[in-house]
């Protein structure tokens, strides 16, 4: 299996030479040459996510050095739950927040971790995160003391509980505090794979969805659900997946690719509506970032629509597929509130979105993607629904550590002074 860039002017890659590049040179991001064909009797017999994962990933390794561990890769990578639960006879959580940092950027981090560690070269891994991503990928390589890591998250923009799990690590994790949002600490990590000869003498790998080796893992959760509904229900279900930097919504339209039984994909937004707009209009325009009450989800230039563009060139053939709805944060507030009090359910704000969005679809079989844990974002649900939350116990472990940042500007020259 061979990886080109979505520009197509770079080099083709294995999938370890494509994790380890992470942006290609030309500035693209790395896909599939072609993707492998399955057909749902292929995982006949298969039931836990981690054996379907090893299946449908095996292509995708061939030819690469990485081959003979996908099995331990994904074995160590894929060794927490993520359960479907019904909450009516058409309609399921898949629950993806059961992971070490209780966000489903677990999946994505611990399988880059479990194939970096496996490979020589690069050793320092940058990440810009709006919340969840630097959590997942600090406890991910945190067990991988040889392999520094970099966090910029925008400051004040996260989470209490958010800012801790990026923070609290000691001194194999470095975490900056970027005066400006997240659209700044993505652009600051571009900016620091542009300066070549920078990012060569540090190892530089970025653990963003941008790398191939964040996203393609994720598409092992939508192959697992889409069969777990399939056989439970008898019927192709849709998914409601709330998305901000489009990474996970990439990997739904990948898994379908390949064959997998979802139907439908829609993608939930908060106010910041570009990618909304987009399938209204069918013009992309990036905007300015809104912080909104689900924080992880506050992008206006998702970096994985170069990818979602590449797929799917003409908006006519994505609408064919696709839908994209826009949530306030009134409409979160209430979902959270009305649906606490009418079922005893608790969402964090991002699944809201997705919540929110499933009730407006008249058709039935969906799944709603949840990406996590509600006691992460305890400053906007509690108020909302008058109740201490109880933390998951990965969580609560974390707080008796030390926090330890840096304030930078929004600048990569910034960063580059700061690390030197």
């Amino acid at each position: 299996m061979k990886f080109r860039s979505t520009r197509s002017t770079s080099p083709l890659l294995t999938l370890s030479e494509a994790i380890q590049t992470s942006i290609a040179p030309d500035g693209g991001l790395y896909v599939p040459v072609s993707f492998p064909a399955f057909k749902v009797s292929d995982f006949d017999g298969l039931a836990f996510w981690s054996e379907i994962g090893k299946k449908l990933l095996a292509p995708f390794f061939e030819g690469d050095v990485l081959a003979p561990q996908i099995d331990d890769i994904c074995s160590e990578a894929f060794n927490f739950p993520i359960p479907l639960n019904y909450i009516s006879d058409d309609t399921a959580v898949l629950e993806l927040f059961h992971g070490p940092t209780a966000a489903f950027k677990d999946v994505g981090a611990r399988f880059l971790a479990a194939c970096v560690s496996r490979l020589a070269g690069r050793r320092t891994v940058i990440v810009a995160t709006s919340g969840d991503t630097g959590g997942a990928v600090a406890a991910a390589f945190h067990e991988h003391a040889e392999i520094d890591v970099v966090v910029l998250f925008p400051r004040n923009k996260v989470s209490a509980r958010q800012q801790q799990q990026l923070t609290c690590w000691g001194e194999s994790v470095r975490a900056f505090a970027v005066r400006g949002d997240f659209d700044d600490c993505q652009r600051i990590v571009k900016t620091a794979f542009a300066n070549r000869e920078w990012a060569e003498a540090k190892g530089l790998l970025s653990a963003n969805s941008i790398n191939l080796g964040r996203l393609l893992p994720q598409t092992v959760y939508y192959a697992a659900a889409s069969m777990w509904y399939l056989r439970e229900r008898g019927a192709r279900p849709g998914f409601v997946v709330p998305t901000g930097n489009l990474g996970n919504a990439v990997a739904a339209f990948w898994a379908r690719q390949m064959g997998l039984p979802l139907r439908e994909i829609i993608l939930a937004t908060n106010a910041n509506g570009a990618i909304a707009e987009y399938f209204a209009s069918g013009s992309w325009k990036p905007q300015p970032t809104i912080a909104t009450l689900a924080n992880a989800m506050d992008v206006g230039n998702p970096s994985n629509m170069e990818r979602l563009l590449d797929l799917y060139p003409e908006i006519t053939e994505l609408r064919q597929g696709a839908q994209s709805f826009s949530v306030s944060d009134e409409e979160i507030a209430d979902t959270i509130a009305h649906d606490y009090s009418w079922s005893g359910r608790t969402w964090c704000p991002h699944t809201a979105t997705a919540v929110n969005v499933r009730r407006r679809l008249p058709s039935p079989h969906w799944i709603i993607v949840a990406t996590a844990h509600p006691a992460k974002f305890d400053s906007v649900v509690e108020p909302l629904i008058g109740r201490t939350l109880n933390m998951p116990p990965s969580l609560a472990q974390l707080f008796d550590a030390p926090s330890r940042f840096e304030e930078i500007d929004p600048e990569f020259e910034a960063l580059k002074e700061a690390l030197q």
